[in-house]
């Protein structure tokens, strides 16, 4: 029985692919000396490279550890401790604040979420960080310091939001461990003065207020009373040409219970705000303050050894092809002839 053309093809076809694969296996044991030396050459370079990186302090480390401390903070977009952004956007008391960070370009929609997001992203924000470690001096910016500074700021702080928890992270990375902790925690205690300050949260506004009436009442108090034991204790009164002394330590009596009923109404109001914000969940509070991570970030040196090792290898064998094609070149007469042929029209 003889066999059809198109069988004869599929077992020429399948002996071509052999040949081929065998070819391949046979170039790599040629220059298996030399896939091995650039692999093996490579692999120790690395993994020197990642030893020194560690030996040497950080300022000095091509590729030094890097921690990463992060703070974690609740925002509630459906409080009702807080109206909504837009309507908090629009109200006098908070235009100013709002045209200085930019805030007029969140939409309507906008969440108290991605306000916070936006924030961390704004420069009244990020120069806030910058001076208060001098960043630019840490960063050794000399060409356009503002510019350069935020730039480089930005790309050690992370801020992100997660959906699903509802919890706000700021992440801050450094070589150094404290200080990465230390910028961090100023970056979530910087965010809730900001929230504060834009009179988003409305209990938080009004007990900072109560807090500072309450101060200042207290001190008028105490200097009432004061005075009243000075008047009392001095044997004789001085002259007082718009009145007589006895009247005038009376007045100050006077005013002494009218100040002691305002402390004690503010008194009041203080306690049943603590307890009516006790009941519900602010829009902004920190859950957890950032600490001085024990453990590096990043880089995996580990990965980087395995990585390069694994490209010096492919490169090798691509060399070795290469090499091999260029020796096939070399041996093909006709193939010489043509490459000299296409080398001389490419000079004229």
């Amino acid at each position: 029985m003889e066999s059809s053309p198109k069988q004869e093809n599929i077992v020429q076809s399948s002996q071509d692919d052999e040949i081929s694969l065998i070819d391949l296996f046979v170039v790599l044991l040629q220059y298996k000396k030399l896939i091995i030396l650039i692999t093996a050459f490579t692999a120790a370079a690395v993994v020197l490279f990642s030893v020194l990186s560690i030996a040497l302090p950080p300022e000095k480390s091509p590729l030094p550890n890097i921690y990463t401390s992060e703070a974690l903070m609740l925002i509630n977009d459906s409080s009702s401790s807080g109206g909504s952004l837009s309507s908090l956007l629009n109200s006098s008391t908070m235009s100013g604040l709002g045209s200085l960070m930019g805030l007029s370009n969140l939409s309507k929609g906008a969440t108290f979420s991605a306000l916070a997001v936006y924030i961390a992203g704004t420069n009244t924000y990020l120069d806030a960080i910058i001076d208060k470690f001098n960043l630019t001096a840490r960063y050794k910016v000399k060409e356009f310091p503002k510019a350069a500074t935020r730039k480089a700021l930005q790309q050690n702080l992370t801020a992100d939001f997660d959906d699903k928890s509802g919890v706000f992270s700021l992440a801050f990375s450094d070589t150094d461990p404290v200080f990465a902790e230390s910028v961090a925690n100023f970056a979530a205690d910087y965010m809730e003065t900001v929230f504060t300050s834009l009179g988003i949260d409305k209990h938080k506004l009004e007990k900072k207020n109560l807090e500072e009436n309450i101060d200042m009442s207290y001190k008028q108090i105490l200097s009432l009373a004061k005075q009243i034991r000075e008047n009392e204790s001095t044997a004789s009164y001085r002259y007082n040409p718009n009145g007589s002394p006895v009247m005038e330590n009376a007045i100050r009596v006077l005013e002494l219970e009218a100040q002691e009923q305002v402390y004690k109404q503010l008194k009041t109001q203080y306690e049943l705000l603590k307890v009516q914000m006790a009941s519900e969940t602010p829009v902004f509070q920190i859950l957890e303050r950032a600490e001085v991570p024990d453990r590096k970030s990043k880089p995996s040196r580990g990965m980087l050894c395995i990585v390069t090792t694994f490209a010096a290898f492919f490169i090798a064998v691509f060399i070795a092809f290469a090499l091999n094609a260029v020796e096939n070149i070399k041996r093909d007469p006709e193939a010489v002839k043509k490459i000299s042929a296409s080398l001389k029209k490419n000079r004229i």
